[in-house]
């Protein structure tokens, strides 16, 4: 090569570089991606997968799938929503953990996850470490409903009725170290009382086998049964946050129906491998806070009785630490443990 075109070999690299700057934040991925797919595209460049640690139709479900309508349009890109139920919610957050952390694969988790950090004795993750927050989607408060064939219409009647027959009557659960597992459990040393734990993979079949009367109540969460207690199907005695639900302003809570200091409910929000780029969980964060705190998505919460959060990665980051420490108390003190 002569001494000339090395000049201008040189010359061309050098604009080439000059140029890099104008990709914004994101340059370091697009090159990532350019390397590793060749397209030389930014990210997004295919469809992001939204991990629902549930079976289809429960909370989390109805929540992901909210979110990915109005977030495939912002990013321009499909936004898949896949569930992998199983294990209390861990079977998902585990594959999450462990996948390639490029912003393509995201966990819908939830406070069960938290729980979960102290029930289960061994976990092939650490919630905290292993993935990294994004945005806290929603809150929805948890209610305690029966079986209409269950005869208690009040949480005193429901407690003589239990405490007439104990061991007798059941309650569902999303799975074993879930919220509703420690809810009921929480419910049962409150009141001294004995109910069997059913534990299921989700919301979905365990609605469906509350209405069918397999089982006499459950500590679900608000959304999956608000259509059958508005339908008359099933019967909700309190639910178990501090405050009434917007949804069911009639409904008193487990504190004002005497179990002084009760407040569980349940949280929902992203999470991304611990690894992946900070710039893509910053653009995630902004793109989700935007959808989460339109007035087009409170409307959507509104109806399925969830209250909107859409808060900052440090927030999603403290809360989830902060309710680690809540629930490993609680988890001791009621002796839930899990192999």
């Amino acid at each position: 090569m002569t001494q000339l075109r090395r000049r201008m070999a040189f010359a061309s690299a050098a604009i080439a570089l000059s140029a890099l700057p104008a990709l914004g934040p994101f340059a370091g991925s697009a090159l990532a991606q350019a390397t590793s797919t060749g397209s030389g595209q930014a990210w997004p460049n295919r469809p992001i997968t939204l991990i629902v640690p549930f079976p289809a139709g429960g909370t989390t479900d109805v929540l992901a799938r909210a979110l990915a309508d109005k977030l495939s349009p912002a990013l321009g890109q499909t936004v898949i929503v896949e569930s992998k139920p199983g294990a209390g919610a861990t079977v998902g957050a585990d594959f999450v953990a462990k996948a390639r952390p490029d912003g393509y694969t995201l966990l819908v988790g939830a406070v069960h996850h938290t729980i979960a950090s102290s029930v289960y004795k061994k976990l092939p993750y650490d919630f905290q470490k292993d993935l990294t927050p994004i945005t806290t989607i929603a809150l929805v408060p948890n209610v305690l409903v029966v079986n209409p064939s269950t005869p208690a219409k009040s949480v005193a009647e429901l407690v003589v009725l239990l405490k007439a027959k104990p061991g007798l009557y059941t309650y569902g659960s999303n799975g074993n170290g879930t919220a509703q597992h420690l809810i009921g459990t929480q419910f049962q040393n409150a009141t001294g009382t004995e109910m069997v734990h059913i534990p299921y993979k989700g919301s979905g079949p365990l609605a469906t086998d509350l209405l069918g009367g397999q089982i006499a109540m459950s500590f679900d969460t608000v959304t999956p049964v608000l259509p059958h207690i508005k339908a008359g199907k099933l019967r909700p005695l309190a639910v178990t946050t501090s405050k009434r639900s917007s949804a069911l302003p009639d409904v008193p809570t487990l504190d004002e129906a005497g179990l002084k200091g009760f407040d569980i409910g349940t949280w929902f929000g992203v999470l991304a491998p611990a690894a992946t780029p900070k710039e893509l969980v910053a653009r995630l964060n902004t793109e989700m806070v935007k959808i989460i705190r339109s007035p087009e998505f409170r409307k959507r919460m509104e109806e399925i009785g969830a209250e909107p959060v859409g808060n900052s990665t440090d927030q999603m980051a403290r809360q989830i630490k902060d309710e680690t420490e809540k629930f490993a108390k609680l988890v001791k003190d009621a002796k839930v443990t899990i192999d």
